[in-house]
């Protein structure tokens, strides 16, 4: 979530205490004075960086996978490859070095070795965060209710 995303909320829910206190027969019945303290506000924030940090350890996750995919369709066409002899170009950085077809095997299962530990590790954060989420949600609705939303835009 943005700084402007933050806002909102805290707007959103300054305003809809205040019209629910003040038109409670419009409501159905009047909410109970609910001040948003420093520490919610804190907490709020907090939900709003950890969102956003998932969000983008998502994004990272997809893009090693996309990587990871390219890495086995790679290994898969130097399988049918007939010719051993052949130097095979493989990239490190910007530069194309030739190597046997089986040196480049195994630099290819290496690099999908070590992809796949960092897309473990990511998703371990993701884990992480998502429970740090729970919490936080379940603290902000205890206080709130139905006066905040913490669900993601599906936008």
């Amino acid at each position: 979530m943005t700084f402007w995303h933050l806002l909102f909320i805290f707007i959103y829910i300054q305003v809809h205490l205040s019209a629910v206190n003040h038109f409670p027969s419009a409501y159905g019945q009047a909410a109970e004075d609910v001040n948003v303290t420093f520490e919610d506000q804190q907490k709020i924030n907090k939900f709003a960086r950890n969102t956003n940090r998932m969000s983008e350890l998502k994004d990272e996750i997809e893009a090693k996978k996309k990587s990871l995919q390219n890495l086995e369709d790679a290994s898969d066409d130097l399988m049918m490859c007939e010719d051993d002899a052949l130097l095979i170009p493989y990239q490190i950085g910007d530069v194309f070095i030739s190597h046997s077809q089986e040196e480049t095997q195994e630099m290819l299962e290496a690099a999908k070795e070590a992809l796949q530990d960092e897309i473990k590790a990511l998703e371990g954060r993701v884990s992480s965060i998502q429970g740090l989420l729970g919490d936080l949600k379940v603290q902000l609705y205890a206080k709130f209710g139905n006066n905040i939303n913490l669900e993601a835009d599906e936008s």
